[in-house]
């Protein structure tokens, strides 16, 4: 499919000579979303009132948005129809997917992951660990010793696809397929690849994925996670948060969990609402994107970021090899990497910091293109260049980073 990236910019709100290069932490406002939060608002929660569960303004109820929602998410993912839910946070659907793995392999004891995963993760698993406190152990290594790492005491390899400092990217279908012929299940976080770039789980074989929405899918600070089960293994999980909304029957009241029918018993918590609302806006731009050339897109933009930093900003080192894959996103090493990121992002170019020392910028091309990111060196260079972030105001650290 032929894309108008022009055409996609426009369906964003953008403010005006600013360049927008962290979409990989969260997503612009898509300009649909003001309008479609609002009639939530006023049409189904001022005018309905407790109806809205049953009934909307545009059809179905609010009860019926998790299950909807999740096959859209599920296009994006290579997920079939009636194996995502989406709802809580992403911490919450990584707890659901580890111990449902762990108790379907209750003679192992490790959960194996890699220096690159998202830090939360690995709280959640530590976590867990320490609540079932039967042995189970966290074994921690290089990405790139994963592969040799999955043996036979392997539980479940737990991995976030693409690392969110670095860029890296896993291959999903070569470890899946590795930890099934070691006996093991594959957890798979898809926080910085769902919107980013294509992604088949089913495909991949991956047992299960989870996933967060305010980053490349652009639903907003606070958005709800999504989780993927892969269909023939879901009558056998067992919810460790067997919340009321996982229940068979939640209307029924009963005094005792039974699990509800496939995906629907990994919900936990009532449905948010209003951030639903401003996902299914932002779903509304994603069924007009094609991911092949979406992920063609990226790489090009990636491309001539990297070629263009490393002729301009030699003191930036890459976070990655050229030739190892990443995602949506390119990223540098530098000692003063924070203040530099304080100075660029003062001059309008917006990236991110993250510790000890990354500079991160996401390669969106939904909303980006050569002049953004052309301009995005010249900045660059110029802060580096004039020392511009060795300022005091640069240095001081803020609380979100």
């Amino acid at each position: 499919m032929d894309m108008d990236w022009d055409a996609m910019r426009s369906r964003f709100h953008l403010p005006e000579g600013l360049i927008y290069l962290d979409g990989n932490s969260l997503g612009p406002l898509p300009a649909g979303t003001s309008e479609r939060v609002r009639r939530v608002i006023e049409e189904e929660w001022g005018d309905l009132l407790i109806r809205g569960w049953n009934d909307g303004a545009d059809g179905a109820g609010w009860m019926d948005w998790s299950a909807r929602l999740g096959d859209r998410i599920g296009r994006l993912i290579g997920a079939p129809a009636g194996s995502v839910s989406v709802g809580d946070t992403l911490s919450i659907k990584v707890h659901q997917a580890l111990s449902a793995a762990l108790q379907m392999r209750p003679d192992r004891r490790v959960i194996l992951s890699d220096e690159g995963n998202f830090p939360s993760d690995l709280y959640m698993a530590e976590g867990l660990i320490a609540s079932l406190d039967r042995g189970h152990e966290l074994r921690v290594v290089p990405p790139d010793a994963v592969a040799d790492a999955i043996d036979d005491d392997v539980a479940v390899v737990m991995l976030t696809q693409v690392d969110y400092r670095t860029g890296r990217m896993h291959d999903m279908a070569d470890l899946t397929a590795r930890a099934h012929a070691a006996g093991a299940l594959a957890v798979w976080d898809l926080a910085h690849s769902a919107g980013a770039h294509e992604v088949d789980v089913t495909a991949a074989g991956a047992d299960f994925a989870v996933g967060c929405t305010y980053k490349y899918l652009n639903a907003g600070p606070g958005a709800p996670a999504f989780i993927h089960v892969r269909p023939d293994l879901i009558d056998a999980v067992r919810p460790a948060l067997s919340g009321w909304l996982g229940h068979a029957a939640p209307f029924a009241f009963e005094q005792d969990y039974r699990p509800g029918e496939g995906i629907a018993r990994m919900r936990v918590g009532t449905p948010p609402v209003l951030q639903l609302a401003a996902l299914e806006a932002a779903l509304d731009i994603w069924d007009e994107v094609d991911m092949a050339a979406l992920r063609a897109r990226s790489l090009e933009l990636s491309e001539r970021f990297a070629k263009a930093v490393a002729a301009r900003c030699p003191d930036l080192t890459p976070a990655l090899p050229s030739d190892v894959p990443r995602g949506s996103q390119v990223s540098f090493r530098h000692p003063k990497g924070y203040a530099i990121v304080q100075a660029l992002i003062a001059r309008g170019v917006i990236g991110d910091f993250r510790a000890p020392d990354i500079l991160r910028f996401g390669l969106t091309p939904l909303y980006l293109g050569e002049a953004e990111v052309d301009a995005a060196v010249e900045h660059l260079a110029a802060v580096l260049e004039r020392r511009e972030w060795d300022d005091p105001r640069f240095r001081a650290r803020r609380g979100v980073t």
